[in-house]
């Protein structure tokens, strides 16, 4: 049995000002809050990360040393997008901002496309679910939420219908190559007051 804990990174200025992300690091608050999820999480496990700087800081806080960086684990490429604020993108280019929400190929930004995205960490998971053991993956809240997806074997238009708050950590479980989900979006106590 595969044991996947699906953590997202603690909060950053760009998580605080609902942004795009860009590969900044975490805030003070937030790195704060990172060291209080090391209690949350098992003790044997195999450690993966997205390599962006906030989750190997995440990671690091947290007591995490040497993760194996997983390119899959990266946040969806929002190209053109990255660090600007979400209010600002749909008040500047509402039409682009509506077909990104709405047609899952479309990519007004320039980077990826929710089915590319989603489809690159679909994969992932997918060769998660051959392994046994535990493994913890510090990541991105789109990375949950496609995988989510993934598992549950939803249509895509259900990934706007999931919130993922930072630290929070998401628990799946394969048997026989098949997930179920154990927990969503379970904040550890001290790790809840990083919002």
């Amino acid at each position: 049995m595969r044991r996947l804990l699906l953590v997202r990174h603690a909060a950053t200025a760009a998580t605080r000002a609902a942004a795009f992300p860009a590969d900044e690091p975490l805030d003070e608050r937030g790195r704060t809050a990172a060291v209080q999820l090391a209690a949350a999480l098992p003790s044997r496990r195999q450690a993966l990360s997205s390599p962006a700087l906030r989750c190997r800081q995440t990671a690091a806080a947290a007591g995490i040393e040497a993760p194996a960086l997983e390119p899959d684990l990266v946040e969806c490429d929002f190209g053109a997008w990255a660090g600007r604020p979400f209010a600002e993108v749909h008040a500047a280019e509402p039409e682009a901002a509506a077909a990104w929400m709405t047609d899952p190929d479309a990519r007004p930004h320039g980077g990826e496309s929710l089915t590319t995205f989603s489809q690159r960490v679909g994969s992932w998971l997918d060769a998660q679910a051959a392994h046994d053991g535990c493994a913890v993956a510090i990541t991105h809240g789109g990375v949950v939420k496609a995988a989510l997806v993934r598992a549950l074997g939803a249509p895509l238009a259900a990934f706007w219908r999931i919130d993922v708050a930072p630290l929070a950590v998401t628990e799946l479980h394969a048997h026989d190559g098949r997930w179920t989900i154990t927990r969503v979006n379970w904040l550890p106590s001290a790790a809840g007051s990083s919002r």
